[in-house]
């Protein structure tokens, strides 16, 4: 077992590996969605997770999630993955109830590191209260792990990406640079306080920041993951119609992943980001090393949260208590045309 390399066998790691959020809107024009009242939120929504209603009061909230290794250590991927994988639920205000495990792995993978990646996962699904009912595996020369989930909301507190409101307070729940730290640490350039750090972030539920927000007015929540958290704020703004404004000195940046990335060790999904989003942002006179930590791709990372100004205090408040880092770092305003993002 110690002498397995999981990350030596990918080519790219955790959320690095998603499609561009660009290249992504490509491949799914022009597929038609077919209508049904019941479906609240489809793929054409781009937001975290699919909502069907099945009752006046429950509607499923349904999501997939893999990638390739992110750590060498199988127990630590599976948690990740499956940590990664739960998030989309509690995006949406949900809680997970039930998984299925996706599953690629080598012939050569020798069955204790394959239990070892399966306990991780099922130990994290347990841990959010849900259960692992089964999956589906085949053979790959690149190992790949991930969830189904399904989890329960009720439809008049589901929470989507696309419902920002103008005066609304923005939060973040974890820092940012998992993305820079994974690169680094490809070439063991990252310290092994920072590797700790890093994998406490990724295996670190969102639960704590969905119990709280779902207490207060929220009118939007996402995950911040594969499209950076430039990306994800760039869908939430035009799904509203408002434009963000971002504090960047109000973001916890994690202070190895910052000298990286003045160095310019920088995944390749961070390019993917900016040339998707870009274009939307007015970045001001900000770093550009801080500006690409907006752009980095995150694994596992934590909420974005729009709420109302009234509710801001006290939802910061229990979030002081209930996540790894809460973060005001922003606000949102009508949209006056050109630019959706302006950051300071």
């Amino acid at each position: 077992m110690e002498d397995i390399k999981l990350t030596k066998l990918a080519k790219c790691a955790g959320c690095g590996a998603k499609v561009g959020a660009g290249v992504l809107a490509k491949l799914l024009d022009g597929i038609r969605v077919h209508h049904d009242p019941k479906l609240l939120v489809g793929f054409d929504k781009s937001d975290d997770a699919s909502v069907y209603q099945v009752t006046e009061e429950l509607a499923l909230v349904q999501t997939v999630d893999f990638f390739p290794p992110i750590d060498d250590d199988p127990y630590t991927f599976g948690q990740i993955a499956a940590t990664n994988a739960l998030s989309d639920v509690y995006a949406m205000g949900g809680e997970p109830k039930l998984a299925l495990n996706i599953m690629a792995v080598p012939d050569s993978l020798p069955k204790e590191a394959v239990h070892a990646l399966l306990r991780g996962g099922y130990d994290k699904v347990y841990e959010a209260g849900a259960i692992i009912t089964g999956g589906h595996s085949i053979l790959d020369d690149e190992p790949k792990y991930g969830l189904a989930v399904t989890g329960f909301v009720h439809p008049k507190k589901l929470l989507k990406n696309c419902g920002a409101e103008a005066g609304d307070v923005l939060f973040l729940t974890k820092p940012l640079g998992i993305g820079i730290l994974t690169t680094a640490a490809r070439v063991d350039l990252v310290s092994e306080e920072t590797k700790a750090l890093a994998k406490k972030l990724m295996t670190t539920l969102n639960k704590g920041a969905r119990d709280a927000m779902v207490h207060y007015r929220v009118h939007a929540c996402t995950d911040v993951t594969g499209f950076a958290l430039l990306g994800h704020a760039l869908e939430m703004a035009q799904g509203s119609g408002m434009e963000l404004e971002i504090d960047t000195a109000q973001i916890d940046l994690i202070e190895e992943a910052r000298g990286f990335a003045e160095m310019g060790i920088l995944p390749a999904g961070m390019y993917r980001n900016r040339a998707f989003a870009e274009a939307a942002v007015d970045a001001g006179e900000v770093p550009l090393a801080v500006q690409d930590m907006l752009y980095d791709p995150q694994t596992s990372g934590g909420l974005l949260i729009a709420v109302h100004p009234d509710d801001a205090d006290a939802l910061y408040a229990d979030l002081k208590t209930a996540v790894p880092s809460a973060q005001r770092i922003g606000t949102v305003r009508p949209y006056r045309g050109g630019k959706y993002i302006f950051l300071r």
